[in-house]
């Protein structure tokens, strides 16, 4: 049996109102919190689809392991640990970076200069991932790089160019000269090979070379700044057992946290501004319940004069705001899942510019169905407590 304060709300919802300014607002607060709840649906689910692409970038580029040291830069991969390692996972690749000073002709840039030994030369996913030359890090016995597009452009150079791409790095044994610091440095040539697009940050600082052009500028003989591992995930729990507190191994979502660190307060962000002008949209059902109020002050007389409490009459009130604010919400769900949905099997709306998609990426997560109905509830509650609090 339908309780007696929501039945009242019923018949207020549905019933025609003696003045049509009630009607227009209560369509317009329905209106509101629909397009609300519909834009949080597609925002939300075109950022979750804009995040699996950056994932998806970062795992291309990236291991499924990496064991870096705990303390310091460098560490010689020997001891049983490393023996079980090589065991186990499918491969092993050794990598020795560092922040480096770039030059070529006129142009200077910092980057980050990352050695890969022959195992990653030979089976890395960036080679996909060339827009302009090749993935060739040897020209017979003369060493080459590949840079991310944007630094390359930046520094004026490209693959098919002669002068070669110097690196610069303070001497790490010698000392250093404040008369000529530039004798201080130590020095290693490179012919670019290709340039790679992969993400922004990528792109913009990073640059690969052979291990050994490393070892040479940094003055390292078997000395390795990470170990890059393609495995099982599962093993991570028991080579971190087995290698022991100085060193760290991590996933590839440890290797990126601050990315997705970002990406999620990125998210939470734009949840709380949908959520926020929904909150604005919202004053409609308040306005709309203030006006009812008072045209019924007639069935509240009759009401009380039966008996009926203070509790019951704020209840149909109540409810009359939560039943608005649900009616909303329940069509701005269908419209934004429908459209989701839809923009995920046909790509109705294209992406603009050169991109790897054609049509905007969207992801339909169940967590944010879920946050964007308690969030849209909550709004809708409060905006119905408050008149409701106000019948005397």
């Amino acid at each position: 049996m339908i309780p007696l304060p929501l039945r009242f709300a019923f018949r207020y919802l549905f019933a025609r109102k003696s003045y049509n300014v009630i009607n227009l607002i209560s369509g317009i607060g329905v209106a509101g919190m629909a397009v609300g709840t519909a834009a949080l649906i597609t925002v939300l689910s075109v950022f979750n689809g804009f995040n699996a692409l950056v994932s998806d970038s970062l795992a291309q580029a990236g291991a499924t392991l990496v064991v870096r040291p705990a303390g310091g830069k460098v560490f010689i991969p020997e001891g049983p640990a490393f023996d079980w390692l090589s065991q186990h996972a499918s491969s092993v690749s050794q990598v020795l970076e560092e922040q480096a000073f770039l030059s070529f002709e006129d142009r200077q840039s910092l980057a980050r200069v990352k050695g890969i030994d022959s195992v990653s030369e030979s089976g890395s996913a960036l080679e996909e991932h060339i827009v302009s030359g090749r993935w060739q890090l040897h020209r017979g016995d003369l060493p080459q790089a590949v840079g991310g597009a944007v630094l390359c452009h930046n520094l004026g150079i490209r693959p098919q160019f002669v002068t070669p791409l110097e690196i610069h790095y303070p001497s790490r044994t010698g000392s250093i000269s404040l008369a000529n610091p530039a004798a201080s440095l130590e020095t290693q040539r490179v012919q670019l090979a290709g340039t790679f697009s992969i993400n922004a940050e990528l792109d913009a600082k990073l640059i690969i070379v052979p291990i050994e052009v490393m070892r040479e500028l940094l003055d390292y003989d078997k000395e390795v700044s990470a170990l890059e591992i393609e495995c099982d995930p599962s093993l991570k729990k028991e080579l971190q057992e087995r290698l022991g507190p100085d060193f760290r191994v991590l996933d590839l979502k440890e290797q990126n946290e601050s990315v997705y660190r970002m990406m999620r307060y990125e998210k939470l962000a734009i949840y709380l501004i949908l959520v926020f002008i929904v909150a604005l949209v919202a004053f409609n059902i308040y306005s709309s319940l203030r006006m009812l109020i008072i045209e019924k002050e007639a069935d509240m007389g009759t009401l009380r004069s039966l008996g009926a409490p203070e509790a019951l009459l704020r209840r149909i009130f109540l409810l009359e705001g939560v039943l608005v604010s649900l009616l909303g919400m329940a069509i701005g769900l269908l419209i934004g899942i429908t459209a989701v949905i839809l923009q995920q099997r046909f790509g109705f709306v294209p992406m603009p510019g050169n991109f790897a998609v054609t049509s905007y990426p969207v992801a339909l997560k169940a967590t944010d169905i879920l946050y964007t109905v308690l969030g849209v509830s909550f709004v809708g509650l409060v905006m119905a407590f408050i008149p409701s609090r106000k019948l005397n």
